[in-house]
């Protein structure tokens, strides 16, 4: 199982991003299960229709239905985890995306999370591992 964060997903949609080849070539030879945290949905919807428009923004979303993305909800200690960590780390700051992130990846015991946010992910420090494996 991998936890899945924005931006590899809008870069890989999006062929005008810088990321979009190796985004596009790790999402798609990815094996097992691809973890969205829930609270990620709406902001990647965003990202993907104004930048790629509705098609883009639609077949994401389709992709969480019968698709490789399982969008996975947020259980109140995951969102009481990810309060905490908002707490923690308030002055990068890291914000709810990223601690739900975090908090999903602790609750399945997830090394691998997909995302181009090298400066939070290489700062926090995960409760069930010393740190995370960072893709691509």
């Amino acid at each position: 199982m991998i936890v899945l964060d924005t931006g590899p997903i809008v870069a890989m949609v999006n062929a005008d991003d810088n990321d979009h080849e190796r985004c596009a070539r790790l999402l798609t030879t990815l094996p097992g299960r691809l973890l969205l945290p829930e609270p990620l949905l709406g902001e990647i919807g965003y990202l993907l229709g104004t930048r790629c428009g509705a098609r883009a923004e639609a077949a994401f979303l389709r992709d969480t239905v019968d698709g490789p993305i399982e969008v996975v909800s947020l259980t109140s200690s995951d969102r009481a985890r990810a309060a905490d960590l908002v707490e923690q780390y308030g002055d990068m700051p890291l914000g709810t995306a990223d601690a739900s992130v975090v908090a999903t990846a602790e609750r399945f015991n997830i090394l691998n999370i997909v995302t181009l946010d090298r400066r939070h992910f290489t700062v926090v420090r995960p409760s069930h591992i010393p740190a995370f494996h960072l893709l691509p």
